[in-house]
């Protein structure tokens, strides 16, 4: 079973490491979801994740007081209007883009009412 979660947490942390790229793929979700398979399977890659410099924080504030930090929710903001606008540029039909609007408002409803680091 350790290896099938220490897969789980490297396949999670492989799309986190993605979603830093790109605006579509979530980071901080796949993040959590790899602190809780390696926090399973492997110790030292969990410590590891959950001391790095850059995501340790985000995982700690979650963690223990399901906190989002201000720059990481205006960074949701526009990631998801970039996505919005250009499925406007795009043409995408409007059935498409009444769903993105209501998935996306939902989205960033959580999002700007978790509390604050």
């Amino acid at each position: 079973m350790r290896l099938i979660y220490a897969g789980l947490g490297i396949l999670s942390l492989g799309l986190a490491m993605i979603g830093v790229i790109l605006p579509l793929l979530p980071t901080v979700p796949f993040l959590l979801l790899a602190t809780f398979f390696f926090a399973k399977s492997s110790e030292r890659m969990h410590s590891w994740l959950v001391s790095h410099r850059t995501f340790g924080p985000m995982i700690l504030d979650w963690n223990e007081r399901g906190a989002i930090r201000t720059p990481a929710k205006k960074a949701a903001t526009v990631s998801i209007a970039a996505v919005l606008l250009l499925s406007l540029g795009l043409g995408a039909p409007n059935h498409v883009l009444i769903i993105q609007a209501l998935v996306l408002t939902a989205v960033l409803t959580f999002i700007w009412t978790r509390p604050e680091s």
